[in-house]
């Protein structure tokens, strides 16, 4: 039986060829950049973004007063017991009774509530009072509370002549059923009457000194009704003109830059019932110190009883956008005529003719900056250089660039990369600025700006 021949079979190894993985390739450059990005972050500066928003600044000083008016006490005549024929703060007539003296006391207390009762307001009157109410309904801003003041010392002044006239007419009914021998006195001018004297009555602007301002010291004497009094004495103080002055003490800086300022008029607000007016201003100088004199032509009635008086000196109260100190900056910019200014190319943008070498024109498109009442428009020193010379269009005239001027402004990032806008700041205080809202050039509510304007460069691209 023949023999069976048995195969071999050679099996060869071959190196296998390596594939490569898109997958951990990505992976890889993903890592890579976000390693990249995390050493970027913490090592480079860091870009602070501020929104601009509308806002204010009011910058004011507080300060105690002292008021002096045209007024003078008015002494007794002779003694004996003082009956007062007018209300408090009352305006009067020359020749109008003031008072009455008597050698013992009138019972005036005798019937009072009975008479005011019966004291009738005038058809006129109460239709002033009603159309005072009307408006103040109609214009009425809870913003402005001082309006409530307003409308009370119209209306108690329109009841005034009401309650004199009530008063006079029952001290005459008292004084004839007394059986006294009574003597009426009269004001020789006209004006407003007050019950309170306090020896400042004769006070004028260049009489006041400093120890005047000491409120520790001060001290006022309150004229009542059926009180004894002797020949001479105060019996009503008389405030002759509705103009009136405060005078504040102020530090030497304070006053200096007022002075500069040449500030003339200011606006006040008075604490006692946050009233504001507007005040002729000036400086007085007196032994080395400085004062700051409030000259009012109105409203002196509501403070005839007060000496001292609480103001604020508005020094500043300006709106507009509101963006922090720091993120201004100054750039020095190329200033050219807008003369100059052309539109070339295939579109619509701005720019300007720049004189070739070879006498040709050539049209370049710049960004501009500013543009200022005189003509002159502001362009980046990184669009033109120095000694470009530019053709005036439809024109031989021609202008050599080099003049540069500076601008403030703030670098905004809507885009994306810092761009320059110019800011025209109207006041500041110790953190911000309030800048013009709505210029050609400037900013926009709710624009994004670098808060730090030093850390970045013009066109630098700033992520958000």
């Amino acid at each position: 039986m023949a023999s069976k021949k048995s195969k071999s079979v050679n099996i060869k190894k071959y190196k296998k060829k390596k594939e490569l993985n898109l997958g951990i390739f990505l992976f890889a450059i993903v890592f890579i950049y976000l390693v990249v990005t995390v050493i970027l972050y913490l090592t480079g500066n860091k870009i602070s973004v501020y929104e601009v928003r509308e806002g204010s600044i009011v910058r004011d000083n507080s300060y105690t007063g002292l008021i002096i008016r045209e007024e003078s006490a008015v002494t007794a005549e002779s003694g004996g017991y003082v009956s007062y024929y007018q209300n408090e703060n009352s305006k009067v007539k020359a020749g109008t009774n003031i008072y009455a003296l008597s050698e013992k006391p009138l019972n005036t207390e005798e019937n009072t509530s009975e008479s005011e009762e019966s004291a009738s307001v005038s058809q006129s009157t109460l239709s002033n009072i009603i159309l005072q109410v009307q408006n103040f309904n109609e214009n009425y801003d809870p913003g402005d509370f001082s309006s409530v003041y307003s409308l009370k010392n119209g209306i108690s002044s329109s009841l005034q002549d009401t309650y004199s006239e009530t008063r006079m007419e029952h001290l005459d009914a008292v004084i004839a059923a007394s059986g006294q021998e009574v003597s009426s006195y009269t004001t020789a001018q006209d004006g407003i009457v007050a019950f309170t004297v306090d020896g400042y009555e004769t006070l004028t602007k260049d009489t006041f000194q400093a120890e005047h301002f000491d409120a520790t010291e001060y001290e006022t004497t309150v004229l009542a009704d059926q009180t004894k009094i002797s020949s001479g004495d105060p019996v009503y103080r008389l405030i002759t003109s509705e103009k009136w002055s405060v005078i504040v003490p102020l530090d030497k800086d304070t006053a200096e830059q007022l002075i500069s300022d040449e500030v003339t008029s200011i606006r006040v607000r008075i604490d006692k019932d946050s009233e504001t007016m507007r005040a002729d201003f000036s400086v007085i100088e007196r032994d080395g110190s400085y004062y700051g004199c409030l000259d009012f032509d109105n409203s002196m009635i509501r403070y005839a009883e007060e000496r001292f008086l609480n103001v604020e000196l508005i020094l500043e109260d300006e709106s507009g956008l509101k963006i922090p100190k720091s993120s201004v900056v100054e750039e020095e910019f190329y200033v050219i005529p807008a003369d100059y200014l052309t539109t070339g190319g295939n579109s619509s943008a701005e720019g300007v003719m720049i004189q070739q070498k070879n006498g040709g024109v050539e049209f370049t498109a710049i960004d501009i900056f500013d543009e200022s009442d005189d003509g002159e428009i502001y362009v980046s020193r990184d669009e033109l250089s120095e000694g470009d010379v530019l053709v005036k269009p439809e024109s031989n005239e021609t202008y050599t660039v080099g003049e540069t001027k500076s601008l403030q402004g703030v670098y905004n990032i809507n885009r994306g990369y810092a761009v320059f806008k110019k800011v025209d700041i109207l006041c500041e205080n110790d953190e911000y600025y309030i800048v013009q809202e709505g210029e050609s050039y400037g900013l926009y509510n709710y624009d994004h700006i670098v808060q730090n304007g030093e850390s970045v460069s013009p066109d630098e691209v700033v992520f958000q």
